[in-house]
């Protein structure tokens, strides 16, 4: 029997083209399946098969596990100091094994060990298949649409199927059995059955890559892609860098009579491209991405993250888009919150940021409106500027002596000792709920404390564009915070409804 096992090793290793190591692993699988079903309980067998042989024995097993982690399997576990008195120097996390009679090969079943093999072959043969095409390096998977599942569409290449979910599809495109289809490779996920090769048509790194095969410059290491943001089938931005100065970086990227765009727009359903010029500094870049807006001024408030950009009437309903997708789009695309206003907007906010500084210093520094509005035209909107700049600066300021300079810069110091004492007090009172929330630190606890948000029912009822303006931070991180704050709600519904 022996000897007709290993000869039928041999027979299945030479059919399927798969390693002897992989069809004796599945030998060994099935025969170890059917001692198991000679005990009660989830038992840990071991079989091992002599390679040159055929011969093999058969192990029962224990997991070595930590004394405080208690046992979850007795039937497969043994404690730490158990196992040391069976063996003295055992370790945490490996196995005690206790020699057991071994199932005779006849005995197990030729369908249940035929089932068992063919299975471990066709698992070893697609991850030879998978390890093939993925070392091939490829980023964007070409196949045919083979089937639907789920929703999903499922794409063969050769004998690799790759899962491009609803999600990921272009919306409004319509994919049909026998479609060519490309799509870039997001990840492998060997536990998915048939097809572990995850793609997107809708991510932004698709069209990076698209753009990278239709400009060699890009490729060359000449021109370079920034930062993309996508509104998948309708409109898209891409920033670019020329690493050459001969490299006119839009341009190129455009074509020759737009035949490289044009290009990627095809690929992708029509979906319009913005190329736009990439710059080191913030408030150019910004301008850039949100053309073909013409932009009047422009404010950055490097603490916030955000910028205030002011655009006259008739560039207004350019510079956001239609539903916003423009200024959504320059946003994303730059990483900075944009703030699209017109001429009034922006007079109205700034007399707003004025009134609400000229207040802070007559009420924290004691003084009159006069000596506000000086500090202020001087450049000054903070007490810490006050208190904290060299004081050189202070007294080139013509309506201020030393004297008044010295006793400014000493009631700004203790204002802010004031304030901080405040703060402090105001952070105590913060609920230890709160506090533990997951992805509140110091600073943000600080922020929500001084607007008067104290536990975590009160940030859960916060509205994101409050929670924005309280903490700076962007939508997508106010919205995940407030949804975390939100989940005890949901599980003590769940509780109370089981």
């Amino acid at each position: 029997m022996n000897r007709e096992m290993l000869m039928l090793v041999e027979a299945i290793s030479r059919e399927k083209n798969v390693e002897r190591d992989v069809v004796f692993g599945a030998v060994e699988a099935a025969l170890a399946q059917a001692t198991k079903k000679l005990y009660s309980g989830e038992v840990d067998i071991r079989v091992a098969v002599d390679r040159d042989s055929g011969n093999y024995e058969t192990f029962r097993r224990w997991l070595v596990v930590p004394d405080e982690a208690g046992l979850q399997n007795p039937e497969a576990e043994e404690l730490l100091m158990d196992a040391k008195e069976r063996i003295a120097d055992v370790e945490e996390g490996e196995y005690i094994e206790e020699s057991v009679e071994s199932v005779p090969i006849g005995r197990i079943g030729a369908m249940a060990a035929k089932q068992v093999i063919l299975q471990k072959i066709r698992d070893a043969e697609r991850e030879m298949l998978l390890n093939d095409f993925m070392s091939r390096g490829d980023k964007i998977f070409v196949g045919t649409v083979k089937r639907m599942d789920k929703g999903d569409i499922i794409v063969e290449s050769g004998r690799v199927e790759g899962r491009l979910r609803r999600g990921e599809m272009i919306p409004k495109e319509n994919l049909r059995n026998g479609d060519r289809v490309r799509a870039m490779i997001m990840e492998v996920d060997l536990t998915l059955r048939g097809a572990p090769i995850i793609l997107s048509r809708s991510a932004p790194e698709f069209m990076i890559e698209l753009f990278r095969q239709e400009v060699p410059e890009i490729e060359q290491g000449l021109l370079e892609i920034k930062s993309c943001a996508r509104d998948s089938g309708s409109r898209a931005k891409i920033a670019v860098l020329s690493h050459d100065k001969r490299v006119d970086p839009i341009g190129t990227c455009v074509g020759v009579r737009g035949t490289r765009v044009n290009a990627v727009t095809n690929e992708l359903a029509g979906e319009r491209v913005d190329i736009v010029l990439w710059s080191e500094d913030p408030a150019q870049f910004v301008i850039g991405a949100l053309a073909p807006a013409n932009v009047s001024s422009i404010v950055v408030d490097e603490e916030k993250h955000a910028m205030d950009v002011v655009v006259d009437e008739e560039n207004l309903a350019i510079a956001i888009g239609r539903g916003g997708q423009n200024v959504r789009l320059a946003s994303d695309l730059t990483g900075w919150k944009i703030n699209i206003m017109d001429a009034n907007e922006s007079a109205q906010k700034h007399a707003e940021e004025t009134d609400t500084i000229r207040k802070l210093f007559m009420e924290k520094l004691d003084v009159d409106q006069e000596i506000a509005d000086i500090l202020f035209a001087e450049g000054f909107t903070s007490l810490e500027e006050v208190a904290y700049v060299p004081i050189q600066e202070m007294l080139e300021i013509e309506s201020f002596d030393e004297d008044t300079v010295n006793e400014l810069r000493s009631r700004a110091k203790d204002a802010l000792l004031t304030m901080e004492i405040a703060r402090e007090e105001s952070v105590e009172e913060v609920s230890q709920d709160l506090r533990d929330l997951e992805g509140l630190t110091p600073p943000l606890i600080a922020k929500l404390a001084d607007a008067g948000v104290q536990t975590r029912d009160e940030l859960a009822d916060l509205a994101v564009d409050e929670l924005t303006e309280i903490t700076g931070q962007s939508e997508d991180e106010a919205k995940a915070l407030i949804m975390k704050a939100r989940e005890h709600w949901f599980t003590s519904a769940t509780a109370a409804h089981e």
